[in-house]
């Protein structure tokens, strides 16, 4: 028997002949005896800001929620104040001794009346205050930008001031005009034996200044008039003075928005 006829009988290989590689196994008992690894842990960076620092996300949160707040708080300190009526307040000092604040600056011109108790425009002076119609407007001027009050004792002959605590109001020792003015807070008094109007031409004649566009007692220049927050366009002379009415003339540049009274706490 020859080499290779016992080599096939007996299954063995023929000398010289590569031999079988070893079983190994399969894949998945390989798998089984490798160790088990945990997952990589996944790195997050922290974000990043200006000037290339790191910042952790907690301090970034609470620096938004400041940085919010002091954006509110500026806000609402910026915010221009409203008056308690009208489009704002008047601007002047404390409540006055008719509960109007006092108006505070260089008069407008001084309170004297030339008349001297002779009717002017059909207005009489009388030893007393008028009842039968009584209502009250209130006055505002500014030239330039600046108030210039209405001085106590318009219409009042020879006023006398009588001392409060909020300030003096003028009382007339010989007669009152049914149109005058108590104090210094821009209060016009229309006190009148009969109900009629007057207009704010008639308050500047007996008071003896001028008024018309382009002028109001001594101060010249372009004019603004707003009566009851609304701009008037018309002669200032013909203004009628009506109940709790608020008129504004403004001489100049720059002008003031439109003011208004809180008449509620006056009892005028």
């Amino acid at each position: 028997m020859s080499r290779s006829t016992h080599a096939k009988q007996s299954g063995g290989a023929p000398p010289g002949a590569p031999g079988r590689p070893r079983s190994r196994g399969t894949l998945a008992d390989d798998k089984s005896r490798r160790p088990r690894r945990s997952p990589p842990a996944v790195h997050r960076p922290a974000r990043l800001v200006p000037g290339g620092r790191h910042r952790p996300r907690l301090v970034v949160a609470v620096s938004g929620a400041l940085a919010a707040v002091a954006v509110a708080v500026l806000v609402v300190a910026g915010a221009p104040a409203r008056g308690p009526s009208g489009p704002g307040a008047v601007a002047g000092g404390p409540p006055g001794p008719e509960g109007v604040p006092l108006e505070e600056g260089p008069l407008l011109a001084p309170s004297a009346t030339p008349a001297g108790g002779a009717p002017v425009d059909g207005i009489g002076c009388g030893a007393s205050e008028q009842v039968a119609y009584h209502v009250h407007t209130h006055l505002g001027v500014y030239v330039d930008g600046r108030l210039r009050p209405l001085p106590a004792g318009v219409g009042i002959v020879d006023p006398v001031p009588r001392p409060t605590a909020e300030g003096p109001f003028d009382e007339a020792s010989r007669c009152y005009y049914w149109l005058h003015v108590h104090a210094q807070d821009g209060v016009i008094h229309i006190e009148s034996p009969s109900v009629r109007t007057y207009t704010l031409g008639q308050f500047f004649d007996l008071w003896g200044q001028p008024l018309g566009p382009g002028r109001v007692g001594p101060a010249s220049g372009p004019t603004t008039v707003y009566v009851d927050g609304r701009h008037y366009r018309g002669d200032p002379r013909r203004i009628p003075l009506g109940s709790h009415e608020t008129i504004q003339i403004d001489v100049g540049a720059p002008t003031v928005a439109p003011r208004g009274v809180d008449w509620s706490g006056t009892g005028l």
